[in-house]
């Protein structure tokens, strides 16, 4: 498989991004449903989250990655469709971005709130730059709670597609975001 994007699959590289982000997402979502539940006097209580903060801040650092890798490559050609469905692709594409964006600031708003820095699995640290804002913990705390649930309402979307696309379609679609090469 190659490097780089050609126009009719994906390289090694981009599926790379792909395939260790979704499951990683979706790990955390599970992550800070469970977190939330637990008691003060829980051993996770602490634990939980300091794993929560320092998968995101690397998850963070991935999403960089991946969107310059995006720029610098060709984008496959997609299958024949509607332009309305490859329309809608591209924009929940682009929502997919949007919102982990902002789920990582709000993520890294509520963790600084209190002026500390985050630790990410004591290899380095994330300075506290935005902190003693009234309510920012709770304020980033509610936009982190739904955005989070609307990405994961995107993501099962976004999987719904690439089956549709698969086994309905019988289109390349999720074949090429395996990296495999094109028939013919």
């Amino acid at each position: 498989m190659q490097t780089r994007n050609s126009t009719t699959h994906y390289g090694w590289v981009a599926v790379l991004f792909h395939w260790l982000m979704a499951p990683a997402i979706i790990g955390m979502f599970a992550l800070g449903w469970w977190m939330v539940g637990l008691s003060y006097y829980d051993p996770w209580y602490r634990q939980g989250p300091d794993i929560h903060k320092s998968v995101g801040i690397l998850l963070l650092m991935l999403l960089a990655a991946r969107l310059v890798w995006r720029w610098a490559n060709v984008e496959p050609a997609p299958e024949p469709a509607p332009r309305w469905q490859q329309r809608a692709a591209g924009a929940a594409h682009g929502l997919i971005y949007g919102l982990l964006l902002v789920i990582f600031v709000s993520g890294y708003l509520i963790s600084t709130a209190d002026g500390r820095a985050i630790e990410v699995f004591n290899w380095f640290s994330v300075p506290a730059t935005l902190h003693g804002l009234e309510n920012q913990e709770d304020i980033a705390g509610s936009i982190h709670k739904w955005l989070a649930w609307a990405l994961m309402g995107l993501v099962v979307l976004h999987g719904l597609a690439a089956f549709k696309h698969h086994f309905v379609n019988k289109d390349r679609t999720l074949i090429k975001m395996l990296g495999r090469a094109p028939r013919g």
